[in-house]
């Protein structure tokens, strides 16, 4: 793996574990304003009880994601956020929102992307 890729994957990473850790935290408190708050799922249309299933899945995906070795668990953590930040996505389109509102779940959809692409060869199934 040359030195850019590395850099990438790791700035691309760091990111990514600070943006789904900051977003777990939100959901995890409850907060009422914020994104990924109270008010925003409920404004989605979505029960606030999913709040503290999406903040524990985040912050396990963060930590499968960072650890040594468990590629399979990884591909698996990689998965889960893009599915729950495409679906963030597909929610915020489908109630009508302004795009700035899903810029924050493209950000971190793009950073999971470039993670899994970038990452390194003892990082992959295969």
């Amino acid at each position: 793996m040359s030195k850019r890729n590395k850099i990438i994957y790791w700035i691309a990473t760091i990111w990514l574990g600070l943006g789904m850790v900051s977003t777990a935290a939100v959901q995890l408190f409850k907060t009422k304003e914020g994104q990924g708050g109270v008010d925003s799922i409920t404004h989605l249309g979505y029960p606030v009880y999913l709040l503290t299933l999406l903040g524990i899945w985040k912050i396990l995906g963060v930590v499968a994601v960072l650890i040594p070795k468990f590629p399979l668990l990884k591909e698996w953590a990689y998965a889960g956020f893009f599915f729950v930040m495409s679906g963030a996505i597909f929610s915020h389109i489908a109630s009508g929102d302004a795009a700035t509102e899903m810029l924050p779940a493209l950000l971190l959809l793009l950073l999971t992307a470039l993670s899994w692409y970038f990452r390194p060869a003892d990082r992959k199934i295969i």
